[in-house]
C-alpha cells in the first residue's frame, strides 16, 4: 500500500480536494479530525491543554473552543509549539492506527490529509506528497467567509504557515485549486488514476 501526503495552506481547499479523492475511491485520513478526537473532553490531550491554557478556552459545553485556542497559538510561536508537543504524538498514533486498518482492507493507496507535512519535516514519511495551491487572495477570502474572522487575524494565521507556493514547490504533485471545481476535479481524477496504478 502506498501512502501519500496531502497538504496545503489553510483556505487552499484541502477538504474539498480530499473529498474528491474519496469520490475516486482512495481513502483519506484526516489529521484534523483525529486532532479533534484526541482533544475531546476526557481525553489525555484535552486535560493537558486545559491545564496549560486555562478553562477560558472552553465552550459552555466543556469542549475546547478551537477559535479561542487558535487566537492564542497563532499569535505566539512558543505557545503553538507547546500545543503541538501535546497533540502531535497522539495524532501520529491515530494516523498509524488508521493506516493499519486501511492496509488490512487491501487498499492500494491511502492519502493522509495534514497541514504541516513540510513544516514539520514529515515528507519522508510518505511515498509522495500532493500540494494544493490557490491564489493568496482566494485564501484570505475563503477564510474570512468560512471562519467569520477579520482579515488581520487571517493574515496572522497565514504568516504562521509556510507560503502556499513554497509548499507546492516542495511537493511531488500539485493540484491547482485556483479555478472552478470542475477544473480541480479533473486534476484530482487524473492524479487518482496514477496513484491507484503507479506502475502504469
Amino acid at each position: 500500500m502506498n501512502v501519500y501526503g496531502l497538504t496545503g495552506g489553510i483556505g487552499s481547499g484541502k477538504s474539498t480536494v480530499a473529498a474528491m479523492f474519496r469520490d475516486e475511491g482512495i481513502p483519506v485520513i484526516d489529521a484534523d479530525r483525529i486532532a479533534r478526537d484526541v482533544t475531546a473532553p476526557g481525553e489525555y490531550a484535552y486535560l493537558e491543554i486545559v491545564h496549560r491554557f486555562g478553562r477560558e478556552i472552553l465552550r459552555e459545553d466543556g469542549a475546547i473552543d478551537r477559535k479561542k485556542l487558535g487566537d492564542i497559538v497563532f499569535s505566539d510561536p512558543v505557545r503553538r509549539a507547546e500545543l503541538e508537543a501535546v497533540t502531535h504524538p497522539r495524532i501520529v498514533e491515530g494516523i498509524a492506527y488508521a493506516l493499519q486498518r486501511h492496509a488490512a482492507e487491501g487498499h492500494p493507496a491511502v492519502i493522509v490529509e495534514a497541514a504541516l507535512i513540510h513544516e514539520k519535516g514529515r515528507a519522508g514519511m510518505f511515498d509522495a506528497v500532493i500540494g494544493i495551491r490557490c491564489q493568496r487572495l482566494q485564501q484570505i477570502e475563503r477564510l474570512v467567509a468560512r471562519d467569520g474572522i477579520p482579515e488581520e487575524k487571517v493574515l496572522l494565521r497565514l504568516s504562521a504557515q509556510m507560503d502556499i507556493d513554497a509548499k507546492a514547490r516542495a511537493s511531488d504533485y500539485v493540484i491547482d485549486n485556483s479555478g472552478d471545481l470542475e477544473a480541480t476535479r479533473d486534476q484530482v481524477r487524473a492524479l487518482a488514476a496514477r496513484l491507484k496504478h503507479p506502475a502504469t
